[in-house]
Order: C-alpha cells, then sequence, then structure tokens
C-alpha cells in the first residue's frame, strides 16, 4: 500500500496543468502542487504561485523578482491589452536570452524593444496566448499556433482537453484543429481511456456538449493506446495531427 502523508509540496511546470489533475492530486495526497512557468529562452522560472496564499486554479502564479509581464494584442504584438483580456504574453527579465544563434530573423521576430513608464524594455514575445487578473496572477490560456479557427471562431484546445479530462474515463487527451473544406477547421480530440473504463466517441461529444458551446464540440474523437509526447511529457499536438 503507498502512503502520501510525507507529501507537503510539489512544483509543476513545463506545461499548463489540467484543473482535474491538481484537485484530484491534491486530494488523494493532501500535499499541495504549486505552479509555475518559465521558457528555455528564459533559463529558469518568471512566474510560480505562492507557497503562502491564494493559488488560483489555472493560474501560473505571478512574476518573480524583476521579471515583468505584459500581455500585448495577439495580432500585431504592439498594443497591450488591460486586465482579464486574452493576448500574447511577454516577458522583460535580466535572465532573457540574447537571441537564437545564427537566426537572427527568428530572433527579431520573439526579442522586441518596447517603452514604458520606465524607458525602453527588451521583451521576450512568448507565443502563449493568456492574460493577467485583477490581482496579477498570470493564467495561460494556450500557445499561439495551437489557435483553432473554425467559422470564424476562435478555440482554445486547453479548453477541449480540460473538458474531456474531466470525464471519469479519460486518462489523457489532446485536441487540435484539422483542415475542413467548409468551415476552414473543426476540433478533433484524441483520447486515452483509462485501464478498466470505456466510452464511445458518441458518449464523449455528448459530454462535450454539456460543457461546452456547439463550435468547441470535437467534430471527431479518436481513441488511441497512447498520445506521443516530448521528453517531459508535453502532448505533442502536431504529432497528433500527421497522418
Amino acid at each position: 500500500r503507498v502512503g502520501f502523508k510525507s507529501i507537503r509540496l510539489c512544483f509543476s511546470g513545463a506545461s499548463a496543468l489540467m484543473a482535474d489533475t491538481k484537485m484530484r492530486f491534491e486530494s488523494m495526497t493532501g500535499g499541495r502542487i504549486v505552479e509555475g512557468y518559465g521558457l528555455t529562452e528564459s533559463m529558469m522560472a518568471l512566474c510560480v504561485n505562492p507557497l503562502r496564499g491564494p493559488n488560483k486554479i489555472g493560474s501560473v502564479g505571478m512574476p518573480l523578482p524583476d521579471v515583468h509581464v505584459r500581455v500585448f494584442d495577439g495580432e500585431e504584438g504592439t498594443r497591450v491589452m488591460p486586465a482579464n483580456e486574452v493576448g500574447e504574453i511577454a516577458l522583460s527579465a535580466p535572465q532573457l536570452m540574447t537571441g537564437y544563434w545564427n537566426r537572427p530573423n527568428e530572433t527579431a521576430l520573439v526579442l522586441r524593444d518596447h517603452v514604458d513608464e520606465h524607458g525602453t524594455r527588451r521583451w521576450l514575445h512568448t507565443g502563449d496566448l493568456g492574460y493577467l487578473d485583477d490581482d496579477g496572477y498570470v493564467f495561460i490560456v494556450d500557445r499561439k499556433k495551437d489557435l483553432i479557427k473554425t467559422s470564424g471562431y476562435q478555440v482554445w484546445p486547453r479548453e477541449i482537453e480540460e473538458a474531456l479530462a474531466s470525464h471519469p474515463a479519460v486518462a489523457e487527451v489532446g485536441a487540435a484543429g484539422m483542415p475542413d473544406a467548409t468551415k476552414g477547421e473543426v476540433v478533433k480530440a484524441w483520447v486515452v481511456l483509462r485501464a478498466g473504463q470505456s466510452a464511445t466517441e458518441a458518449d464523449l461529444r455528448a459530454y462535450c456538449r454539456e460543457k461546452l458551446a456547439p463550435y468547441k464540440v470535437p467534430a471527431a474523437i479518436e481513441f488511441r493506446a497512447e498520445l506521443p509526447k516530448t521528453m517531459v511529457g508535453k502532448v505533442l499536438r502536431r504529432a497528433l495531427r500527421e497522418p
């Protein structure tokens, strides 16, 4: 029998933590998961939820000392978004990279200078879509490149994944947009079922209809034994889309 009494605190990073996963883990162990946020381009953590104080479900916390966070519009990346409005997360901090090796064009796309009340700062445009709430907590919605555009609507894959992950028969899930001649893209989900559990595509689509707007409900759900992942456990959405 496994005991969890020794667990007091765990840190989570590398990928957005499912709300259902956080709640189930904390309920099972009695410990607390503190979620943080960082990138390869920043070398270390940039934001983290406080060890003591509010941990908001779905948030990666607040900026660490000397880290500045802004949210710019997701199109041109020049207009600062107000609190609670989604845009591209940008970061300014001493530990940011100086650039990609021998890739000046890509460097220029992500490292940009913006003027604020303190003068000119260099900002890393992360490619992550999210927002700052009224208390300064950072929420990540999804990757900008993974945004699904269907019939003129914008759909975040993570929202689909969160909905399906809350189904008791679902162990793992990934979602992505697939080309469609009429709608531009449609939502598709890939699901791994829990051992000993069963569910049909119709069951899961009906479940999604209870939790999501009609245009967000997956047009198709494919069952798999496992999902492709990176070395740190992130689901590879681009690999899911490959035939």
